[in-house]
């Protein structure tokens, strides 16, 4: 007995062209992002672990950019339309940085570079370089690359975060209490050899005083005394269902127009009790938009 070949229908030309597309993007063939699974994302500093060696910079809170060479992209692969005065002068090899404001800025620099067209703005911001991704080697030796490249050619807009050298865990928590009083988010500590990898790596550790974590809003709570007639407190939810209230951390702006309901909200914490409701937590900002 013949068994029929299974009848395959053709693929949509238009859908085959997208996936090949796609492809040459993704890997440097046609600008886009740079060519990588996905980004380098840090794991958290734990206290028994060795870092004698490693290399600190400040955590920069602003919006993670990528420059392929051509363009600068968010690590979502979304276009972003900055001031051609902002890139003007960067090299043509991939380049992976903060797009900062300055400390406490971080709800203006998302505006700034969520807007569509090119705007006076990105003056504002500088593009702050902490490692060159398509370079063979470990962390140093890609970094140098930059450093060597800004040395001859030096912009207005865009820096090498300076890196030191950990000496031990004292002088690690020294760095982080200076940065953290003089109003830093914390710290970045990476292993100096390091390749670079997509995905969550052991090699590259984010060091705070503090958690954070992200809950949906899902209540106003009114407020008493001087917060009377404004927010009080937000009520939210985390992602297996946990509810607790946000009552600090808000500027008087912020309890006048409180975040809305269904918005996803960060806050900083300091562990969790048995129930799996966070200790102390404390309002940070918006979440970012999803595309950044």
């Amino acid at each position: 007995m013949f068994l029929r070949p299974e009848r395959r229908e053709p693929r949509p030309l238009p859908l085959i062209l997208s996936f090949l597309a796609a492809l040459l993007l993704g890997c440097g063939l046609l600008p886009g992002p740079v060519c990588a699974v996905g980004p380098m994302l840090p794991l958290v500093y734990e206290e028994d672990l060795d870092i004698d060696g490693w290399l600190m910079s400040e955590k920069l809170d602003g919006v993670r950019g990528y420059w392929d060479g051509h363009r600068l992209w968010t690590k979502n692969g979304h276009l972003l339309a900055p001031l051609p005065a902002f890139i003007q002068g960067l090299p043509s090899f991939a380049l992976e940085g903060e797009l900062w404001g300055g400390r406490g800025t971080f709800e203006q620099t998302l505006s700034i570079v969520k807007k569509e067209q090119p705007h006076d703005g990105w003056l504002q911001l500088k593009f702050a370089i902490f490692d060159v991704p398509l370079e063979a080697g470990g962390f140093t030796r890609r970094l140098e690359k930059a450093r060597t490249w800004f040395a001859s050619h030096p912009s207005d807009y865009a820096f090498v975060i300076p890196q030191t050298m950990v000496s031990n865990r004292d002088h690690l928590r020294q760095e982080l209490k200076r940065i953290e009083e003089a109003g830093g988010e914390g710290l970045m500590v990476r292993r100096a050899d390091a390749p670079y990898v997509a995905g969550r790596s052991a090699d590259i550790r984010k060091v705070k005083s503090f958690q954070d974590a992200e809950a949906r809003v899902v209540g106003h709570l009114p407020g008493k005394g001087r917060n009377s007639g404004r927010l009080g407190a937000l009520l939210v939810e985390l992602a297996d269902g946990t509810r607790f209230k946000i009552g600090s951390g808000f500027t008087d702006q912020q309890r006048q127009a409180p975040p809305a309901m269904g918005a996803m909200v960060t806050f900083k914490f300091y562990g969790k009790y048995g129930s799996g409701i966070p200790r102390f937590p404390s309002f940070l900002r918006l979440r970012p938009d999803p595309d950044l």
